[in-house]
């Protein structure tokens, strides 16, 4: 078979996991949250498919791992193939990602968070930081990389509703090199170290944030909850007592009681 006639066959395959991916539709929108429309998911998911020829030869061939990434993606709340949740290829199966910026997002939605703050520190930035407190850092944000110096650190906090912040996370480049060490996306690492130490550092600010929908849909049940038992302030009546000659029958004043 020819370079055309493997093209068509390739294609061919693609267009039945296209085929059974729509017809899987209802079971992703089961797991869908209520801010992603479920026809717009599906579109952004085929394409995907079709745009990227390694990442269908892929799903052709292990169709499975395609579908458990579209399910990882599907569950946290992000549209595929995106900066929020990447497809990425190894050998013969897809491994669904959540980039930094999707864990952000879910912060965001699960309502607790009004901003997130991270940041790589380089060697002639200048930086201090005490635990319990946000972090000061200064730098000329404007010079070159090479002004400014290697990366040495990475720093992630996040601003909560009430005012406070969140524990902030401070990681050296030791530390950020262990998490290096163990991904499986040493490629991505060599390609956007940035981003990858970001990653890490909001990755394990997570732990300290409440990132689920469920966050949200608890704090507004306790917020309708203390609405129903608090109490309403009682109405004052006043009552105006009139005083009259007996005699008479001519008022001669009158007091207000509460």
């Amino acid at each position: 078979m020819g370079a055309v006639g493997n093209a068509v066959a390739v294609r061919e395959q693609v267009d039945r996991v296209v085929t059974w991916l729509e017809s899987a539709g209802d079971d992703y929108g089961r797991v869908l949250p209520s801010h992603l429309d479920q026809q717009h998911w599906l579109r952004l998911a085929t394409g995907v498919l079709r745009k990227d020829q390694r990442l269908a030869e892929v799903a052709v061939k292990n169709p499975d791992s395609f579908k458990h990434a579209l399910l990882e993606c599907a569950r946290l709340g992000h549209e595929p193939g995106t900066d929020h949740f990447a497809l990425v290829t190894y050998g013969n199966e897809i491994v669904g990602i959540e980039q930094y910026q999707g864990e952000i997002d879910r912060m965001y939605r699960a309502g607790a968070v009004v901003a997130v703050v991270c940041e790589i520190v380089r060697e002639h930035d200048t930086f201090t930081w005490t635990p319990g407190e946000a972090p000061k850092h200064w730098a000329d944000w404007f010079a070159p990389i090479e002004t400014r110096g290697p990366m040495v650190g990475v720093y992630a906090y996040a601003m909560l509703r009430n005012g406070g912040h969140s524990k902030v996370v401070v990681m050296g480049a030791e530390e950020v090199a262990k998490h290096r060490d163990v991904a499986r996306t040493d490629a991505i690492w060599k390609k956007w170290p940035e981003a990858m130490w970001k990653k890490t550092a909001i990755h394990e600010l997570r732990k300290w944030v409440p990132v689920s929908a469920s966050y949200r849909a608890e704090h507004l049940r306790a917020l309708a909850e203390m609405e129903a038992v608090t109490p309403t302030a009682p109405t004052v009546v006043r009552v105006e007592q009139v005083y009259a000659d007996t005699t008479t029958g001519e008022i001669v004043g009158t007091e207000e009681e509460n």
